[in-house]
């Protein structure tokens, strides 16, 4: 028997890079669950949405389920080539969205306060609409500025530094 090594991501990782679609797709499917949350006052949305959240940040997409389903199923079906950005902006605006929701759950199940949990939703509703359909991670913008302050070190990722000249590189 041949010893064939294997190599594993460790659980509570996130990839770097990250494929824009897949993280656009994701984005969408964050807006629709808000918007049925919003329109049809479904606040329990808020418990997937805030799990899916922190999964995410934790470990990408390998505990999310709409994670997995983006990267697995619907992106491989798209038959489109992937568009790699850096990682650490990504998991920072996941950040936030998890920051967005498990308040939002605290306010509204911990203090019943609906009308504070509807406004986090909208806030995240205007940021996943701006990712999924023109593709500006608001998250990953604040990302570029707090590194441009110095708050994140440089050394958090090379490409990072570059985020602002990729931006507006011909493709």
């Amino acid at each position: 028997m041949t010893d064939v090594a294997i190599e594993r991501k460790p659980l509570f990782s996130f990839p770097n890079p990250v494929n824009e679609i897949s993280a656009r797709l994701v984005a969408g499917f964050v807006v629709v669950i808000a918007l049925i949350a919003l329109v049809f006052d479904q606040l329990w949305l808020l418990l997937p949405l805030a799990y899916g959240f922190v999964a995410r940040v934790l470990t990408g997409p390998t505990l999310s389920p709409l994670g997995q389903l983006v990267t697995r199923v619907i992106t491989p079906s798209l038959g489109v080539a992937p568009r790699y950005v850096a990682g650490p902006p990504k998991r920072f605006a996941q950040g936030i969205g998890a920051a967005l929701t498990v308040t939002g759950a605290v306010l509204y199940f911990g203090f019943g306060l609906e009308g504070a949990a509807q406004a986090l939703l909208g806030m995240l509703v205007v940021a996943a609409t701006l990712e999924s359909v023109f593709a500006l991670c608001l998250g990953c913008q604040i990302f570029g500025l707090l590194m441009r302050w110095h708050v994140i070190p440089d050394e958090v990722c090379e490409r990072c530094n570059n985020i602002w000249v990729d931006q507006h590189a011909p493709a």
